[in-house]
């Protein structure tokens, strides 16, 4: 690739950085169904223009920021296992917890799935991929026989989006690491000696 081809790459990369920007500040203000092109431009220093050339409608925009958020959670949920043939619970570790560290990176985001009509879907959406994560992901086999595995991971995927819910509301008043940590004790608690296979080989 050429220099002018990675100038031109990298302008586009900056350009639609700075309206994806521009659109989460703005909806910390309005309901997104009120934001306009011109003021996302205007918020993003561009011109209406430079608009068309990467996006036809607003909602591409949120809909390429949902997008990245869902591609990070994903990398996040799976860091603690990932390119391991066994996964045991008890030995999982606070650093290796990364999902408050995806929160956190996405702050404004994540504030907005409280507090805006627009995202508020993004809660379902959220545990329904961590659950899907942990149903494809994992071969495991219960002890306890009579617990169904669906509830199960359901009620995993909704704890875990209650610490996050509770982190915002709180205003973020606890770091990440202490999140992880809090998360950390909760599952040895629940689950001390589980022991899971990870199935990414073909992923």
């Amino acid at each position: 690739m050429s220099t002018k081809d990675n100038f031109l790459d990298r302008r586009i990369v900056k350009s639609k950085r700075a309206m994806r920007n521009a659109v989460l500040s703005l909806m910390q203000e309005k309901d997104f169904k009120e934001i306009s092109i011109s003021e996302i431009v205007r918020i993003a220093e561009l011109n209406r223009g430079t608009f068309y050339k990467h996006y036809q409608y607003k909602e591409d925009i949120l809909n390429e920021i949902i997008d990245e958020v869902i591609s990070d959670l994903i990398k996040s949920f799976r860091e603690p296992y990932k390119g391991r043939k066994t996964f045991e619970v008890n030995e999982l570790t606070t650093s290796a917890i990364k999902i408050f560290d995806h929160v956190s990176n996405y702050a404004t985001f994540y504030s907005l799935i409280v507090k805006s009509h627009t995202l508020a879907g993004f809660q379902h959406k959220f545990c329904s991929i961590l659950k899907e994560l942990a149903i494809n992901d994992f071969h495991e086999e219960f002890q306890n026989t009579r617990i169904d595995r669906e509830l199960h991971v359901s009620y995993q995927a909704y704890a875990i989006l209650g610490l996050v819910i509770e982190w915002i509301n709180g205003g973020f008043k606890y770091s990440s690491i202490y999140m992880a940590e809090q998360l950390l004790q909760m599952i040895k608690q629940n689950q001390s000696h589980s022991v899971l296979k990870p199935s990414l080989e073909k992923q």
